[in-house]
């Protein structure tokens, strides 16, 4: 019998905007920003109250990002969330919200006033960072409430130069199937910290690069936008049909190949 994931249904029909949390807005995090205002817009068009995004980066534009990323020479020195959700917000009439830190902030601070989101999307290049955002998300996993404070799924985007993959996990336990005759549901989906070892993984910090020519001999001009197109396709279908049959897919630009991830 075929796996499927229905989502969890407060996503359907909430009172509220469904929030969403972009952790990096660079070569993927600009990409899927720009993915979700459209979703958002397409969302409402169906009766659903759309998307609230706020975008965390502490990075600012710089020579090297335009072209590979979607910045503009106008853009130069800005921070990339607020040049990102500035113009995102002036295209599309949202209200969407810009800040320019790392996420999450200290232990200390998230405890007293920890912000949260429906939805966490990482789009960052370093594996520690995702190691920290697991340690404060799974203090939440036991979270019952629905509310926009409430951590339900995590989506990780990651990519080499012409390789990359998506994962959809729970940050909630487990979310309430309904019975099906012709599909298995499953309740719960692993995140990437559950499914990669990173513990294991020595990473190099390469630095920024000086110059796009240098850019694209780690990351190659389409893989983010076209990785990026993937994992929204897959919250689409999440959010407009409420169910999935896949929690990922990896990319190949050398095969031109998509392969899904099924749940």
């Amino acid at each position: 019998m075929k796996k499927i994931h229905y989502t969890d249904r407060y996503l359907l029909n909430p009172y509220h905007p469904v929030t969403v949390f972009v952790i990096g807005a660079g070569g993927t995090g600009s990409q899927v920003a720009t993915n979700l205002a459209r979703m958002s817009v397409a969302l409402q068009a169906l009766g659903h109250p759309g998307l609230h995004v706020t975008i965390f980066d502490p990075d600012t534009v710089t020579e090297a990002n335009i072209g590979r990323q979607l910045f503009s020479e106008s853009e130069l020195g800005l921070n990339k969330a607020v040049a990102l959700v500035t113009r995102i917000n002036r295209f599309f009439g949202f209200s969407w919200q810009a800040k320019g830190n790392r996420y999450p902030q200290k232990v200390s601070t998230d405890r007293e006033n920890p912000e949260l989101a429906n939805i966490i999307i990482t789009c960052t290049d370093n594996t520690r960072s995702r190691m920290e955002l697991w340690r404060f998300l799974k203090g939440h996993r036991g979270d019952t409430s629905n509310n926009e404070q409430v951590p339900i799924y995590w989506m990780d985007f990651g990519n080499a130069q012409t390789t990359g993959q998506v994962l959809v996990g729970n940050i909630r336990n487990k979310i309430s199937q309904p019975v099906s005759n012709e599909y298995l549901p499953v309740p719960r989906m692993n995140v990437i910290t559950e499914e990669v070892h990173y513990s294991t993984i020595k990473e190099k910090d390469s630095g920024p690069s000086c110059s796009l020519a240098e850019a694209l001999q780690k990351q190659d001009l389409f893989i983010n936008s076209m990785l990026a197109q993937v994992g929204c396709e897959i919250l689409w279908r999440m959010l407009k049909e409420g169910r999935t049959f896949h929690r990922g897919a990896y990319l190949n630009l050398d095969t031109l190949r998509v392969s899904p991830i099924p749940i």
